[in-house]
């Protein structure tokens, strides 16, 4: 898979992709990852990627020329479009389930929002879908690009060591994840369960699905509405 990242802070967005899980994708070449600065797309000495809001107001919008400079410029060292996410206090809010949706996408472009925005005119025209991480406003869309781009990186093939180690967790299968113990068995004297213990590996999942259940129906009962059998 390829993302590339449109961003005015390119440095923060690869300092983070460069480490840990999805630094080591990116050695190996399971994973492309491609952090734009979109002054580089300007045409005013001054590299002005911003100016002042149609019909007033405070702040200032990104402009949409260097943004379209700038994924055009994408488009044609990819050979094709790629699905263009902005990710924007307006979109959809993002879950396990859209996350597997945009992990299909052989290439992703990924759009930070900066000040008070985006030109509308460059989402109508580029933009596939608009994308929010949650309630709540940011200084930019870095961040948010970035949980974007590392949550769909796990699930690429060859990310991470195998499937299992991401179908467990919380939200891929609906339900919240189970809880998890190492080693010493006994720490403090708080024992591990003894089902973990015992090598019977039916009974481990029945006790893996029962106890994500039971931690679902407390802290997110509203995950369990499309659960067929609650």
């Amino acid at each position: 898979m390829r993302i590339d990242i449109l961003t005015l802070f390119p440095e923060m967005c690869n300092t983070v992709m460069n480490e840990s899980i999805t630094g080591r994708a990116i050695k190996k070449g399971v994973l492309q990852v491609y952090c734009h600065q979109i002054r580089d797309y300007t045409y005013d000495k001054h590299n002005r990627v911003d100016d002042t809001v149609y019909g007033g107001g405070k702040g200032m919008l990104l402009l949409a020329e260097p943004i379209a400079d700038c994924f055009e410029h994408i488009c044609a060292d990819i050979g094709e479009k790629p699905y263009f996410v902005y990710m924007s206090p307006k979109g959809k809010i993002l879950n396990q389930e859209k996350i597997k949706q945009l992990s299909k996408h052989k290439n992703i472009a990924i759009l930070c929002g900066r000040y008070e925005g985006v030109d509308q005119r460059l989402i109508d025209n580029f933009v596939d879908e608009e994308i929010s991480i949650g309630d709540y406003v940011l200084t930019g869309g870095e961040l948010p690009a970035l949980i974007l781009a590392d949550s769909i990186s796990r699930l690429v093939p060859g990310v991470l060591s195998d499937d299992e180690c991401f179908m467990l967790e919380s939200h891929y299968n609906g339900l919240l994840e189970c809880p998890q113990y190492t080693k010493p068995a006994v720490w403090r004297g708080h024992q591990v369960p003894q089902v973990l213990l015992s090598g019977h590996h039916e009974n481990v999942d029945k006790w893996r699905y029962e106890q994500a259940l039971e931690i679902t129906k407390k802290r997110r009962p509203d995950m369990l509405k499309d659960q067929n059998d609650i």
